[in-house]
């Protein structure tokens, strides 16, 4: 056992060390200074491996504390109530119920265990039983910690506060053991990343009564509630030892980590397939243009209803919701006030919803699955005065697609505004709705220009760069915190303009400069 606890750490630790340095060497700034014997270098591999210790003591605690913070502190104070602590464990138990058949940390088919169980052949009911034991000790040192703070915050009793983690870790090991007495009795092994009907179900029912009992008034009584954790606590207790005694853990792993990597496979090969489906066969499309002006022709005029068809929907449906707020403003014109006040003062929200809209990544995944996939593999392709032709190209038509949308959302703004008071600056009117076409701009040239500069995709067109989801996720984060910004709308229309341009005259040299060596396919 102490060979399987020994090789299992170290199989994962393997794992998330080479995933951290693959990371580093994927940021433009340090692939040059790193050396290409990175994974055998000891500073290196030190660094790593201090960097997946934090993450594991990370693991612990954060998804502990954001938990109880948001799923029960902060969703406790939509309510009012005179019992804080009967909330608290309202939630409390309801949502751990929730969890415990959603989660139960033993099937999950993580890489980790395809390679410990598919390729070293490890024991099977050993690496189980090891890595199983260290999850549910997580569970109990986070949730002890958090549910005494948490706890005593909301009126708990200590005693109550330590029962939390056992309660936790009991439901999640006797819904686990359901699931083996479900494999005994029909050799279907429960997959978690699969959920059925049933469990959907389950989870909207759950929800509805977490959430929505409080809000009629209806709480779980505090003396059940102490009852339904006692009582898991004991059937925890009882189920252990059939997780020790199970003899068939190779044969359940074996059975979802197949359907895993089935399913894995089939949904890349969906994709395409869908992808595909939607590329016009018509052998009538024709250009009367040379060079790449006739390659990007041909296959705009073959990809129109990928590229087309979800913005003209976009469109359509702001359209409707601006006829919509017109007709709201008209017959409640006690509200255009503060419409008035809203489109005059919170306009970078705006920002939040041009990122949401644009089809920046579904227009560069199809350029790679479609175009670039094949095209890369030629060196005139990849020469910087033909990238920097082909990048502009390309990026006045992602530019025409997005501004469909764009043009009517900063026209139905610049008309609500109008409607609901106007303003005795007529320029707002001209900035606003410069400002919009120019958002769907920036994010238009954004996107292309970090699919030319880091080219995320792989030969199976999986997404394999590190530093591309970390911009993606930045570029997520800031426009969220823009939206939460109380600034003059003029000011901001202003800034955005003169940022878009700009960025887009960065963004072509980079390309120009960078492209040749970056944008190709990656291993």
């Amino acid at each position: 056992m102490n060979k399987t606890l020994r090789i299992s750490f170290a199989l994962k630790n393997t794992y998330r060390v080479n995933s951290i340095l693959y990371a580093l060497k994927q940021i433009p700034l340090l692939k040059k200074i790193l050396p290409s014997s990175l994974y055998q270098v000891r500073g290196f591999k030190i660094l790593a491996n201090v960097l997946s210790v934090i993450w594991e003591v990370i693991c612990v605690f954060l998804g502990k504390f954001l938990y109880f913070l948001l799923m029960i502190v902060l969703a406790s104070t939509l309510y009012k109530t005179e019992s804080s602590e009967g909330l608290f464990l309202h939630l409390l138990v309801l949502l751990t119920m929730l969890g415990s058949f959603v989660n139960t940390y033993m099937f999950d088919p993580t890489r980790d265990k395809f390679y410990a169980l598919m390729s070293l052949n490890m024991n099977a009911r050993e690496y189980t039983l090891v890595n199983y034991g260290y999850a549910i000790i997580k569970v109990l040192v986070g949730f002890t910690l958090f549910g005494i703070i948490f706890g005593l915050g909301a009126g708990l009793p200590l005693w109550q506060c330590i029962l939390i983690p056992f309660f936790v870790a009991g439901i999640k090991i006797t819904v686990a053991v359901t699931s083996l007495w479900k494999y005994e009795r029909t050799g279907e092994a429960t997959n978690e990343n699969l959920l059925g009907k049933f469990q959907w179900i389950a989870i909207v029912l759950f929800l509805a009564a977490a959430y929505g009992l409080p809000a009629l008034g209806i709480l779980i009584p505090k003396f059940v509630c102490g009852v339904i954790m006692t009582v898991c606590v004991i059937t925890g207790l009882f189920s252990v030892r059939k997780i020790l005694r199970f003899s068939y853990y190779r044969e359940v792993y074996r059975q979802i980590l197949s359907e895993t990597i089935t399913i894995r496979q089939n949904a890349q090969d969906a994709v395409k397939e869908q992808s595909f489906k939607k590329i016009s066969t018509d052998v009538t499309i024709q250009s009367k243009r040379k060079g790449f002006e006739y390659l990007n022709e041909l296959f705009i005029k073959r990809h129109r209803k990928i590229l087309w068809k979800s913005v003209k929907k976009i469109a359509a449906i702001s359209a409707a919701l601006f006829v919509v707020s017109l007709g709201l403003l008209w017959y409640f014109p006690e509200a255009k006030a503060e419409v008035n006040d809203l489109l005059l003062n919170a306009f970078p929200m705006t920002l939040f919803f041009m990122y949401a809209i644009n089809r920046g990544t579904r227009f560069t995944s199809v350029l790679f699955i479609n175009c670039d996939h094949s095209l890369l593999t030629y060196s005139f392709y990849k020469k910087p005065g033909y990238i920097l032709q082909l990048f502009q190209i390309r990026l006045r038509e992602i530019i025409k697609v997005n501004l469909l949308p764009a043009a009517v959302i900063s026209a139905g703004l610049a008309l609500l505004l109008f409607v609901s008071g106007g303003t005795e600056k007529p320029v707002i009117y001209v900035v606003m709705i410069a400002s919009v076409l120019c958002q769907s701009i920036f994010f238009s040239v954004h996107y292309l220009t970090i699919y030319y500069l880091l080219q995320p995709y792989n030969e199976g067109t999986e997404i394999k760069s590190g530093m591309y989801q970390i911009i993606t996720f930045v570029t997520y984060g800031v426009c969220y915190s823009v939206m939460q910004m109380k600034t003059p709308t003029l000011y901001f229309c202003l800034i955005t303009i003169v940022f878009s341009v700009l960025y887009c005259i960065v963004a072509s040299i980079l390309v120009y400069k960078l492209a040749a060596k970056t944008f190709k396919i990656r291993t």
